[in-house]
């Protein structure tokens, strides 16, 4: 986290005070905006490398933020600040962009170590090898290994396991999963989503039932945890 600069947009002044203490402790730049129009405007001009975005703010909401920055084709991990009982607004959040989401009130030290893990995972898509467990995916052969061993995948399961390795640790909807793997223009239901994981499970999972690496979020989709 040292050097990384973080942009917080918040219009509750003691929030991002506590925010910005916690993250310049631990060697971060602090940019802070109380007003979503002025944190639209940092986050254009500064580049942060990570945004923390709360929902409602004055002037210009946390969606239409998120829209605009992906809109420019930037892609630093967004994380939402979210109340509770919000579920309509995290799974819209999601699907306009945003890498995860923390609900308030929470811990400065979970938010600490959800954006330690979002810097530090956010290279990761560039990467050709992706490792988790005894696994290794090989993303330019399209092929996945366990402990040496080639494991059989259907093009649809690569395609949604590279889709999660490469985005560790986010929360992502079905409907971008689908979007992603399966395209805009086809016609499916979110079940396909959920059939494809329940197959990929069984081949990569030691007990589907308590996955390890793919978790369900639920009324939302899915998390993959690499682990260390």
């Amino acid at each position: 986290m040292i050097g990384r600069r973080i942009l917080v947009v918040e219009d509750e002044p003691v929030l991002v005070r506590a925010l910005t203490d916690a993250l310049v402790a631990r060697g971060c730049e602090v940019i802070s905006a109380l007003d979503g129009e002025r944190g639209l405007e940092l986050a254009l001009e500064r580049r942060p490398q990570l945004i923390l975005l709360d929902i409602m703010l004055p002037r210009v909401n946390g969606f239409e933020i998120c829209r605009a920055i992906r809109a420019r084709g930037d892609d630093m991990p967004i994380l939402m600040l979210t109340a509770k009982g919000q579920e309509e607004d995290i799974v819209l959040g999601l699907n306009l962009g945003a890498d995860d989401y923390i609900t308030k009130p929470f811990r400065i030290g979970e938010l600490v170590a959800r954006v330690n893990a979002l810097l530090r995972r956010s290279s990761v898509r560039e990467e050709t090898i992706c490792r988790f467990g005894p696994f290794e995916l090989n993303r330019s052969a399209h092929k996945l290994f366990r402990s040496g061993r080639e494991i059989d995948l259907t093009a649809k399961e690569f395609s949604v396991l590279e889709f999660f390795a490469t985005r560790p640790g986010r929360a992502l909807t079905r409907d971008d999963i689908l979007n992603h793997v399966w395209g805009h223009s086809v016609v499916v239901t979110p079940r396909s989503i959920d059939r494809c994981v329940k197959t990929l499970r069984a081949k990569i999972e030691t007990d589907s039932s308590q996955p390890t690496y793919v978790h369900t979020i639920r009324n939302v989709g899915y998390r993959f945890e690499p682990g260390d």
